[in-house]
């Protein structure tokens, strides 16, 4: 997923239903980009905080608890997703808005019929990139 974006120093990326925080704290480690993970579990946040931690990167990555249909996405310029389809509907008119040029990539599922503008298969895994176009 983070190859498909093409991640760039600035970027700053963003993750719904980030769980655990391994996307965002991968991005902060391996890019040195800064990554916002949104997450309704407290556990999970938690958990997320410890392993930003243990990879020495809360500098850099910061996990939110709250509502991914109602967190402000005004600072992405990279917006994972790793969510069910009917979520990826709900969000999409959310991430049309999105300034353009931001880069959106979902794990396994697309946005309705919204056409990807790339799509790749990974040990039998489907994950797509779409760039929010110009206005």
């Amino acid at each position: 997923m983070l190859r498909l974006a093409a991640l760039r120093t600035g970027d700053v990326l963003y993750d719904l239903g980030s769980g655990d925080g391994r996307i965002p704290i991968a991005a902060a480690k391996r890019y040195g980009i800064r990554a916002v993970g949104i997450e309704r579990d407290p556990q999970r946040i938690a958990e997320a905080n410890a392993l930003a931690a243990r990879e020495g990167v809360t500098h850099l990555v910061r996990f939110v608890q709250g509502d991914l249909f109602e967190a402000s996405l005004d600072q992405a310029t990279v917006v994972t997703l790793y969510l069910l389809p009917w979520m990826n509907e709900k969000l999409r008119p959310r991430l049309e808005a999105l300034r353009p040029g931001t880069r959106i990539v979902s794990h396994q599922w697309g946005l309705g019929d919204w056409n990807p503008d790339r799509q790749v298969e990974l040990e039998g895994q489907r994950i797509y990139l779409w760039t929010v176009p110009p206005r």
